[in-house]
């Protein structure tokens, strides 16, 4: 069977299950809690190691508790995920309420492009819904590592690309977004910049939920290049299916003179927001699995 033959019977089961209601996707998802955490197991070792890390193990009614929070989240990303495939404009602007994209739109009129952070909290991918939320012309997008299976990358293509976005690949980001630049129009693009970075990319620590945490500098390193601005975008899940986003200034103590000040101010808004409530920040990621090399 040819990759294109794949692709093909993938995207119309999902885009049949998409048609769902999200009412009934939920009732899925209450299902695929069901297995994935009782049955799978899916990365419970991982989730629980890391809210230990973070929390302690004084209280283990709140760490079981987040924990079971944290996957019931989870399935309902899934869900909320594949419905991207068949939901209208109308319906994700009424589910995603961003409060201040005006204030992106003031960066732009005042000639620069916007470096915006944010994290694997609520959920990432039906942050794309940002979009219809500004009035001056930029170019709209986020930086993705293409995923190895081919059919699944195209897949998650086609929904990152549901409203417009451009999806720039990492190895091509510093070309395409000078590009950009040269070719006299303005950017806002996405950085999800809470991953740990490959083990060759392990030059820049800070503390991050009080564990010493390796970070990524793409994004900083990108936006100084252009004089772009730094924005962080907060997130907030009001209720089941429902989000509200928030543009927050990355603004580093004047005092900071160490590198990257806002890659890590970033860090700080975003441990604020997980701290805020815990369940939905993507705890089965395997966040420090590595650690500081020792100073011989």
């Amino acid at each position: 069977m040819t990759t294109q033959t794949k692709y093909n019977i993938l995207i119309s089961l999902l885009s049949s299950v998409a048609r769902l209601p999200l009412r009934a996707l939920y009732v899925l998802s209450d299902v695929a809690y069901f297995f994935i955490y009782h049955v799978v197991r899916y990365r419970r070792k991982t989730v629980r190691s890391n809210l230990v890390m973070v929390f302690g193990d004084s209280d283990m009614k709140m760490i079981v508790r987040t924990e079971k929070e944290f996957y019931r989240h989870l399935c309902d990303c899934i869900a909320e995920t594949v419905k991207l495939l068949h939901i209208s404009d109308e319906e994700i602007d009424r589910r995603v309420d961003v409060t201040n994209g005006e204030y992106i739109d003031s960066i732009i009129r005042s000639g620069h492009s916007v470096v915006l952070f944010l994290g694997h909290y609520g959920n990432w991918e039906w942050v794309q819904a940002i979009i219809h939320h500004f009035s001056e012309p930029l170019v709209g997008g986020q930086i993705y590592k293409p995923l190895h299976n081919e059919v699944m990358d195209r897949t998650m293509l086609r929904i990152r690309s549901r409203f417009g976005l451009e999806c720039i690949p990492q190895d091509r980001a510093v070309r395409r977004l000078i590009g950009i630049e040269r070719e006299g129009q303005k950017f806002v693009i996405g950085f999800i910049s809470d991953q740990r970075p490959s083990g060759k990319l392990l030059h820049h620590w800070t503390g991050f939920l009080g564990i010493d945490t390796p970070y990524m500098v793409g994004g900083e390193t990108i936006g100084n290049h252009v004089d772009a601005r730094f924005v962080y975008l907060d997130v907030e899940k009001t209720s089941r299916g429902y989000y509200r986003l928030t543009f927050c200034p990355v603004e580093p103590d004047p005092g900071d003179m160490e590198e990257y000040p806002y890659t890590r101010e970033f860090m700080r808004m975003l441990e604020k927001t997980i701290l805020r409530n815990p369940a939905y920040w993507l705890w089965s990621h395997k966040r420090w699995k590595r650690h500081r090399p020792s100073q011989s």
